[in-house]
């Protein structure tokens, strides 16, 4: 039992990292209505990993990170630029040609590469039971200095994702905080894509967002009932993946698919009691 204990400690210390980060930026990306924003920049990600294999290195390498992450920021640049007052276009479609060209991209690539079907698999549910300690100081780090950026700039964030129309009134230069909005969550979905893959990431910033908004309209209850849901389905993930022998990231991404169709029973049976208005 012990070494069952020492062996999912770092998973679990990672889990709940990317737990308390992606749960707040899901409450943006969710209430902006670019829920696949995250797939795409991911894949995004994921083109620049592969592209860094090709060149010879290995996907966990430095080299690579640098590579996903230079871009990522090509990406936030396309999503600043691609909102626009007129809507002739919506942004979903931008984001949808961005995902559907990076994954072509990425398999066309690693058809070429050694090892390039091991690769993929990685990149879609990661290796998230193989994390060190080192991996989750290092996770923390940066989330950590993300997370102060967010809270110092919270006002013009939380108003651009909350009230896009006060947020013009007020004459805020939208494509700028965009950018500066997308790089930060770059960042942190390139890191948490090396680590968990996308499938995963995808999971955590947007199902427990969701679950909350099935039960509140409240910003700091939807932060509390997601960090908690993000917790717990980090637990049971763990726990089952360990119990069964089952793959960690499939495990925690089809807990939290469970975990979505119960919050929704949840919901209905509360309605049906009154305690909840529709």
């Amino acid at each position: 039992m012990s070494e069952i204990i020492g062996l999912l400690a770092a998973p679990f210390a990672i889990c709940l990292i990317l737990a308390g980060i992606h749960c707040y930026l899901g409450l943006h990306v969710v209430s902006r209505g670019v829920i696949f924003v995250d797939l795409s920049l991911a894949q995004v990600a994921a083109l620049g990993a592969t592209t860094a294999l090709l060149g010879g290195y290995d996907l966990q390498s430095q080299e690579a990170y640098l590579t996903s992450l230079f871009f990522t920021f090509i990406g936030a640049a396309i999503f600043a630029l691609s909102r626009m007052r007129e809507e002739r276009i919506p942004q979903e479609a931008i984001i949808g040609v961005v995902y559907a060209v990076g994954s072509s991209a990425a398999i066309l690539i690693l058809d070429r590469a050694p090892h390039g079907h091991e690769a993929i698999k990685s990149m879609l549910v990661g290796s998230v039971l193989y994390v060190t300690w080192n991996d989750v100081w290092v996770t923390l780090t940066i989330y950590l200095a993300i997370g102060i950026i967010h809270y110092l700039l919270r006002r013009k964030f939380m108003l651009i994702s909350m009230n896009l129309q006060e947020a013009r009134r007020l004459g805020l230069f939208i494509r700028f905080w965009d950018f500066l909005f997308y790089v930060t969550f770059g960042i942190v979905v390139t890191s948490s894509v090396k680590i968990a893959g996308v499938l995963l990431v995808f999971s955590y910033l947007v199902i427990p967002s969701v679950c909350a908004m099935l039960f509140t309209n409240s910003i700091g209850k939807r932060l509390a009932i997601g960090w908690t849901i993000g917790f717990l389905v980090s637990i049971l993930g763990l726990y089952f993946s360990a119990l069964f022998d089952l793959p960690t990231g499939s495990t925690v991404v089809t807990t939290f698919g469970a975990v979505l169709i119960l919050s929704g029973l949840a919901r209905l049976a509360i309605l049906r009691a009154g305690w909840l208005k529709a």
